[in-house]
């Protein structure tokens, strides 16, 4: 039987289009043309998806959603809101009412039908998985700043989405976010949103809402670069809210704390499966390497479960080697990136990360078989319950 998508929009000749585009691709149309009639449909029909207009004269497609999220029958419907409301902040209203996802008009067929398709996968998936499931998490940690850690948490999560691996980077940095400037996104607030919000409201669906969606189909939670942001520090209990929604997602999880160690970061690493600790083997780094696996160490953390990648930018001449890293540092390195300036400098100038710019190069093996590493490893039993 064909699946039913509620289109809801008060416009008639958008109803129209709409409903021909989607009946196309094998799809049954059930129109609304306000928000009461969307929300009586929605009981009564019980479609797959709710394709649902912001700007009615009755109800708000924002209303429509809220109403829709806080009815136990209607709840678990997604909702796709399509609109000609462009603003950032028109988006994040529609994320923070319960979207799952917010589609702007004009649109090609194409991206509307691969978006409708991505929405329903994300539900099926979450409805035929167990209620307890989460997602594998790893605390990426940077020895000190300027190492790259942001850097190899995109390509390894992109790696991993490439061995079939679904991930999620999520940026708990306020004021030093910077995946978005590298993935070309423009909105980086979806942090700050949910640092706003009581603990008690961030929810999965509320956070999965603030999440974007790049072209490698990664996921991703940004914090702001704003520098005005960095003032007001992120709370244990928020940051262990954000955690526990996204690792509920069923997804592996990549949480990028930056350097240094704080009440914060430390919740978050009491959650991790696996700490990655990303340095530069150079003499300043591993002094400051060994400081921090020492301080790992006082916070509980089975070394077993702490892995170092090692990303080399200068030339390998002047880098220490890898048996030198592993004779100071007393541990292994998981994986070791080679210098690619160029390379970075392209990636950075087009927002593609290096994996996807040269996707058969060393840069993009290396990753990939770090990714194969950390994917076969066994979570302990203390992450994320």
């Amino acid at each position: 039987m064909p699946e039913k998508i509620l289109i809801v929009d008060d416009d008639i000749d958008s109803l129209k289009l709409i409903g021909l585009m989607l009946q196309r691709q094998g799809y049954t149309i059930i129109p609304a043309q306000s928000g009461a009639q969307a929300l009586a449909l929605a009981e009564s029909e019980q479609p797959v998806l709710m394709l649902l207009d912001v700007m009615m004269p009755d109800m708000d497609g924002y209303e429509v959603c809220r109403r829709m999220r806080r009815n136990p029958q209607l709840a678990h419907i997604p909702i796709m809101m399509f609109t000609a409301k462009t603003l950032v902040d028109d988006k994040v209203a529609g994320f923070e009412a319960g979207a799952d996802d917010y589609l702007t008009k004009p649109t090609h067929p194409a991206e509307l039908a691969s978006r409708i398709k991505l929405v329903l996968e994300r539900a099926r998936r979450q409805q035929a998985a167990p209620a307890t499931r989460r997602g594998r998490v790893y605390a990426l940690l940077a020895a000190r700043n300027g190492v790259g850690a942001t850097t190899v948490g995109i390509n390894l999560g992109i790696s991993l989405i490439q061995l079939e691996h679904p991930a999620i980077l999520a940026e708990l940095r306020p004021g030093f976010g910077s995946a978005g400037l590298q993935l070309g996104f423009n909105r980086s607030t979806a942090l700050a949103a949910l640092r706003s919000k009581p603990v008690g409201e961030i929810t999965t669906r509320l956070v999965e809402g603030a999440l974007l969606t790049h072209a490698s189909r990664l996921r991703v939670l940004l914090a702001s670069h704003d520098p005005r942001d960095a003032g007001g520090d992120l709370s244990p209990d928020h940051a262990e809210a954000v955690v526990r929604a996204l690792a509920g997602l069923g997804e592996h999880l990549i949480v990028d704390l930056g350097a240094g160690l704080g009440p914060a970061t430390e919740r978050v690493i009491a959650l991790a499966d696996e700490i990655i600790v990303v340095l530069e083997p150079v003499r300043v780094t591993l002094v400051m390497t060994q400081a921090l696996l020492r301080s790992l160490e006082t916070l509980g953390v089975d070394r077993d479960h702490v892995n170092l990648v090692t990303v080399n930018r200068t030339q390998p001449a002047l880098a220490s080697p890898s048996s030198t890293v592993q004779s100071l540092l007393g541990q292994e390195v998981l994986a070791t990136i080679a210098p690619a300036p160029e390379l970075a400098f392209q990636a950075a100038e087009n927002s593609t990360p290096m994996v996807m710019l040269q996707s058969e190069g060393t840069v993009a093996e290396q990753f990939r078989h770090l990714a194969q590493q950390l994917a076969a490893k066994e979570p302990p039993t203390s992450g994320v319950g």
